[in-house]
């Protein structure tokens, strides 16, 4: 597709390039800019029918977006914030460098730019900062006539017409209505006769992930967004709940490999940074792993002893590691689904144990069998191995269990207590299991 592209712009075949265009989705022309050479990325985007040109804007990554802004004239830069919904022209001010914002701020309207500023200063983890004033709001009053006439009078600029917010003279929140009962309702119904009373809200200052589990919790298309005397201050799209969720679960993947979130995409983000965001991880890890190291030179004696011990020690932290890894994850998931908080760590811990003892068991007889039938060593070896196995799957799983539980209860994001840092725990946990064991069996 991209090759056809060129082709048509090299070619100059404008108007063939338009027609394809203008069956194409947004989110489709957007993706066509990332395998885009530089210099044609202007003229595809003015190719652009003017209705889309706006909605193609707002999937562009960052770097694209300063390019193309750097590159428009002051009216085509006008013409684009003019199409612009508030959520979305506030999310583009946050990627850009400050001279940049100042042009975008200079062809803002002004009721818009003070609507911008007031968004901008709610801190960036809140609802505040990802909601939208554009919404439909009708008074208890109104009849059912009424509300269509102000939905068609005014609901082309706004973000969505579907869920409409009912409020008084102070703008406080009284309910909803969504358009599917205004359509069922006769014409001359009340609104308040027919609205949802007391409807789930969200304040300013509630954490955007909280709001976007709030929307995937109720299915609603949007949630409205109130300040401390309850006013209705603007509302949250599923759309911005969609794009919190994948940045959250974007940087908790990225935390529980043990790597700096990054705010850009991999192919964006050059190597010196790539570089930070991994090196401070890989020494903490690296120095943690010093306990590990001091536990086999504190046991040298006994590898000396029965140097066979040693061959099962990648074995041994292996499977360790992987047990605390399938605990943690599980933890981790069920806490940011909010199934799981700090009150249940006792049914946690009484559950791990249970599965811990089962997976042990099982790992240990399979190990044995093996050890036997491949004659990798003798009875009181394989005893001490099994053994240890169990107690190293045990001791895995409960640390994987607590760990992201205490880390939620003291602040800390759970996900950092996942692979990388649980394993490191369980490596010398294991090996200092695995070395009493054999000292104390083998006499060693």
């Amino acid at each position: 597709m991209i090759n056809d592209i060129i082709e048509l712009i090299t070619q100059k075949q404008y108007t063939k390039l338009k027609a394809i265009l203008s069956d194409m989705e947004p989110v489709d022309i957007a993706q066509l800019f990332d395998d885009l050479p530089e210099r044609y990325m202007p003229l595809l985007y003015r190719l652009l029918p003017k209705e889309s040109a706006a909605e193609v804007f707002v999937e562009l990554d960052s770097d694209t977006q300063e390019m193309l802004i750097r590159g428009f004239s002051d009216t085509e830069l006008k013409d684009v914030l003019d199409e612009l919904y508030l959520d979305d022209a506030v999310d583009i001010i946050e990627e850009m460098p400050s001279n940049v914002v100042k042009r975008i701020i200079q062809h803002t309207a002004p009721e818009m730019r003070h609507s911008i500023n007031e968004i901008l200063k709610y801190p960036k983890d809140s609802a505040g900062s990802i909601m939208t004033i554009e919404f439909i709001d009708l008074k208890e009053d109104m009849t059912v006539r009424d509300a269509f006439t102000k939905i068609r009078r005014t609901g082309v600029d706004k973000e969505t017409i579907y869920t409409c917010y009912v409020t008084d003279r102070n703008r406080v929140l009284k309910g909803l209505v969504s358009a599917k009962d205004l359509l069922l309702s006769e014409e001359d119904c009340v609104i308040a006769d027919i609205m949802e009373k007391n409807p789930i809200s969200v304040n300013t200052m509630d954490d955007k992930e909280d709001v976007a589990r709030a929307l995937s919790k109720y299915d609603f298309l949007s949630l409205p967004v109130v300040d401390n005397e309850y006013r209705l201050v603007g509302i949250v799209t599923v759309d911005d709940a969609i794009d919190v969720i994948e940045e959250e679960a974007t940087e908790d993947i990225e935390k529980m490999a043990a790597i700096t979130p990054s705010e850009k995409p991999y192919l964006k983000t050059g190597v010196w940074d790539t570089f930070l965001q991994r090196i401070p991880w890989l020494l903490l890890l690296m120095i943690s792993a010093t306990f590990t190291a001091r536990i086999i030179a504190h046991f040298e004696t006994a590898l000396q002893s029965s140097l066979v011990l040693s061959t099962f020690i990648p074995m041994l932290m292996d499977t360790g590691g992987n047990s605390g890894s399938q605990a943690s994850v599980t933890i981790i998931r069920g806490i940011s689904l909010d199934e799981i908080d700090f009150s249940d760590i006792f049914k946690t811990i009484w559950k791990e144990i249970r599965v811990s003892l089962l997976c042990g068991v099982v790992l240990a007889s399979a190990n044995f069998a093996k050890m036997m039938i491949l004659k990798e060593a003798a009875l009181p070896i394989a005893a001490v191995v099994c053994i240890t196995l169990v107690c190293t799957v045990f001791f895995a799983k409960l640390v994987g269990c607590t760990l992201p539980l205490f880390a939620k209860k003291i602040g800390f994001d759970p996900a950092v207590m996942a692979s990388p840092f649980i394993t490191t725990i369980v490596d010398a946990m294991s090996l200092f299991i695995y070395f009493n064991i054999a000292t104390a069996l083998l006499h060693i």
